[in-house]
């Protein structure tokens, strides 16, 4: 690889790592900096899956649903020439403008006008399921005064005023909120706020016409909207976000930008990764001029992140001593000393970022001698040479202690096994009487009962639970070994794109990976790499006789594997969900749209004229009635029923 694979490489494993952090409510780098690797890597590699991943929220514990509609991310405009530069292109007829909100996006999903669930982000395609949490919301309405079926989009939001009052231990309000969220018994959620931006519904019905009808449908729903105004011009909208700029400090809600939007509503763009049709317009950064004093290196995982320790500052009414520098590369591009005049920035109450060097000294900062900035070179923990890359300082060394202990941590949580603590797992280890997974499983109740606040009958406890013979899914086994970034969600991806066995993923490519869908060539090269790493670990706790791996599904208990329903229109027989868990269960798949690959569009019309309908028979998908599809439900053979020779409705109710 070249340098410039390796820096692009590099780039998109940092990426991925900050996005997770962010939508998971623990941002650990500022919006501004972030945009700076996006942009780094845009122009390396304007090609890479990254740049069309959509962050996940993993919260472990909550039920997964799949959205309505793939809840993509926004091309982004940094400046006034970026955006002219979209709207040039994209040429408008005129500019729906919306506050960009700074908090949690969620889902409503409705049924008869009846609230059927909320689901987070996740993915973009699967997130967690938080209804009962969602209902002790401000905003968030248990049933509409109409029966209305499809999905209401909006952003969590905790007030300034309630975050001063009760969280103001939190970072930040997002932080705040993002926490409350995911808590298990939902307390605290009454303290949220949802403001609505979006709304689609199930069958494209006409509900609404346009991006400012959408707007005023949601409010006579009673949903609180977030401030929409329309402009006809780009310089309009540019003079608008410089007036916002200035005034969002005296909102009561956190904003970082403005959404920019064409009028016109059109679904197939909605349902991009990015969708063309609108793009976040963000606001210039808040900078203060300060000393840089010292340089701390901050650990997590194997990874070396450099934080400046700078003069107090304010900024965006907090006082900052600390900012991140990110790594190496920044230092060094930026020419960067102890005790080099530095600019700090900070977009909203995220963490703030060392931007360059200022021309001078701020006002009343006395000169001091300028010295170079430290790496360290040696892993603090096991004593291994660092590698340096540029965009990332780090441990090479897999046996490194840190690393292993973690890896033991998150085996225990996935395998949920309550009676081994932290700190008792952080005791086997320092003792080294436990380093590896599979040594858990030869511990005994004598020499866990000699260990301190430790009886027999405690050490007894600990050794039945870690000995209960447990039957996992494939999916959770892989995640169980803490590989980078690859949690259970994404195993489950993996696991249905037809790598359902060990055996399967060992042998499988990266290429062959990375082209399952939402994965993309980083990911699929952490398992690769990481199941070559563990191989023999897995091996040994397979064989104890404790752990075993599920069997996939037999392919006759899942006769519509490789199949997709699209429903349109009301059923009469049971409800659409219903409809969607029976075809899964049998193995098959639902698709919210009329796609090439699509297997059957189930409708009670299948003679209308309906959008659905003409491109199911443009693309030669058979349109099915409900009969016909209970048919199939009965007996999945009559799926072969169909012959391309009997045209499109040949699978209706009568010919079964």
């Amino acid at each position: 690889m070249t340098r410039k694979d390796d820096r692009a490489a590099a780039l998109e494993r940092l990426i991925k790592g900050y996005q997770d952090s962010y939508y998971n409510g623990e941002a650990e780098i500022s919006d501004a900096e972030f945009d700076a690797l996006w942009d780094e890597l845009k122009g390396l590699k304007p090609d890479s899956a990254v740049l069309l991943r959509v962050g996940e929220d993993n919260i472990d514990g909550f039920p997964k649903a799949r959205h309505l509609i793939p809840m993509g991310s926004q091309e982004k405009a940094a400046n006034p020439l970026e955006f002219r530069a979209w709207a040039e292109k994209m040429a408008p007829p005129s500019f729906v403008v919306q506050y960009k909100l700074d908090g949690a996006s969620l889902e409503l999903q409705y049924e008869k006008g009846k609230l059927l669930r909320a689901i987070t982000r996740g993915d973009g395609v699967i997130g967690d399921e938080i209804t009962r949490n969602a209902r002790r919301m401000s905003g968030v309405a248990a049933e509409l005064d109409i029966p209305f079926s499809g999905g209401i989009r909006g952003e969590v939001v905790m007030t300034h005023q309630v975050w001063r009052e009760k969280y103001a231990d939190k970072a930040n309000c997002r932080n705040a909120a993002n926490g409350l969220m995911r808590r298990k018994d939902g307390v605290g959620c009454e303290d949220l706020s949802l403001i609505a931006y979006d709304a689609a519904a199930k069958d494209d019905d006409s509900y609404f016409t346009d991006e400012l009808s959408k707007i005023a449908w949601l409010k006579d729903r009673g949903f609180s909207v977030t401030e929409t105004r329309e402009f006809a011009t780009a310089e309009d909208v540019i003079v608008y976000r410089e007036k916002i700029a200035e005034e969002r400090k005296g909102l009561s809600v956190d904003i970082d930008g403005l959404v920019i939007k064409d009028p016109r509503t059109d679904m197939t763009d909605l349902r991009r990764a990015r969708p063309e049709m609108q793009i976040a317009f963000k606001f210039d950064l808040e900078v203060a001029v300060s000393v840089l004093r010292e340089v701390v290196w901050s650990k997590s995982g194997a990874t070396y992140t450099p934080i400046g320790i700078v003069d107090p500052v304010r900024l965006a009414g907090t006082t900052v001593q600390r900012a991140n520098l990110n790594n190496p590369d920044m230092i060094r591009g930026m020419g960067l000393k102890i005790g080099s005049p530095v600019r700090v920035v900070k977009r909203g109450e995220i963490i703030p970022k060392i931007e360059g060097l200022a021309p001078a000294l701020p006002a009343g900062n006395d000169a001091v001698e300028e010295t170079d900035i430290s790496f360290p070179v040696e892993c603090e923990t096991c004593g291994t040479e660092l590698v340096d890359i540029g965009t990332r300082l780090y441990c090479p060394n897999l046996g490194c202690p840190k690393r292993l202990l973690h890896r033991l941590e998150k085996w225990v949580s996935v395998l949920d096994i309550r009676e081994l603590g932290e700190k008792l797992i952080y005791q086997l280890f320092e003792t080294e009487r436990v380093r590896q997974i599979s040594e858990l499983y030869t511990l005994e109740t004598a020499e866990l009962s000699e260990l301190e606040r430790m009886g027999e009958q405690s050490a007894a406890k600990v050794v039945r639970h870690i000995r209960t013979k447990r039957d996992l899914s494939l999916a959770a086994f892989i995640a169980g070994f803490d590989f980078d970034g690859v949690g259970e969600t994404i195993m489950e991806k993996v696991t249905a794109a037809g790598f359902d066995t060990l055996e399967k993923i060992r042998s499988a490519s990266v290429e062959k990976l990375a082209e399952v869908y939402g994965l993309g060539e980083i990911t699929a090269r952490t398992i690769v790499e990481g199941l070559a790493d563990t191989g023999e670990e897995m091996d040994r706790i397979l064989a104890n006789g404790v752990i075993s791996i599920a069997a996939p599904p037999r392919a006759e208990d899942q006769p519509l594997q490789g199949c997709s329903f699209c429903f349109t229109g009301e059923l009469s027989s049971m409800k659409r969900n219903q409809a969607e868990e029976k075809v899964k269960t049998l193995g098959g798949s639902s698709k919210s749209s009329v796609v090439k690959d699509l297997s059957f569009l189930v409708t009670n019309d299948p003679g209308s004229g309906s959008a659905k309908n003409a491109k199911a028979r443009s693309l030669g998908i058979p349109i099915i009635d409900e009969e016909g599809f209970l048919a199939i439900l009965a007996d999945p053979a009559k799926v072969k029923a169909y012959s391309p020779a009997g045209g499109v409705g040949a699978l209706q109710g009568e010919l079964f």
